[in-house]
């Protein structure tokens, strides 16, 4: 693709703590304007932290659906961090969803963040590494927590239903009521009413065979 020809979008994200975006912006005007690409559009997240979603950024979120309709080439941003703070596995997907939809992504201030140029492959194979041990982290922090909460004798999960509760259930169901019905009046799923009125069915189909048998005897 010739520089002449290359559309660019530019993405920043100004917290509150850096004031004026005019330096950061011309710096990206100047460095497109330097390799001969046409800024296409400009998306400016202002006092929005880059670790929030994606989708809560409104810019960015404008950025990444032009991206998808491939209004422009190239996306140029200051810095890895000025794209996303989410976390390496979730700026990786970003950079191969632009991917997937054909655009390329450069970074100003990190010249090795650059889809064009030789090192694309192995930037993101390095980026996919460290992502992959990131996953691996944060799924080892979770079990260490949950291990923690059990030690500490927190049961976990849907708290049980009571004795009282379960024995209604079974009263309203033995009256005609439908299973659907039923977890309706106790607002709880379909499937807990089916299991407790299968369990009490069960149970009275073998006390009336044992009362046969009796009979039998």
């Amino acid at each position: 693709m010739k520089a002449e020809s290359i559309v660019v979008g530019i993405y920043g994200r100004v917290s509150t703590m850096d004031g004026e975006t005019s330096n950061q912006l011309n710096q990206l005007r100047a460095f497109c304007a330097k390799q001969g690409w046409r800024v296409e559009s400009e998306y400016v997240d202002h006092a929005v932290s880059g670790a929030k979603s994606g989708a809560t950024r409104p810019e960015f979120a404008r950025m990444m659906q032009d991206a998808s309709k491939r209004k422009f080439d190239v996306l140029l941003f200051w810095s890895l961090d000025r794209l996303s703070r989410e976390g390496v596995a979730q700026t990786l997907d970003y950079l191969n969803r632009l991917g997937a939809w054909g655009v390329g992504f450069r970074s100003y201030s990190e010249p090795y963040l650059d889809s064009l140029g030789v090192f694309k492959d192995a930037v993101l194979a390095i980026l996919a590494c460290i992502a992959k041990q990131e996953r691996i982290r944060i799924s080892e922090r979770t079990k260490a927590g949950l291990e923690r909460v059990k030690r500490a004798g927190v049961r976990l999960g849907r708290p049980a239903l009571q004795k009282q509760v379960i024995e209604r259930i079974r009263q309203l169901r033995a009256t005609g009521k439908s299973v659907r019905e039923t977890a309706k009046a106790f607002d709880v799923s379909v499937g807990v009413v089916s299991k407790h009125a299968r369990h009490n069915q069960s149970s009275s189909l073998t006390f009336r065979g044992e009362v046969a048998r009796a009979e039998l005897l």
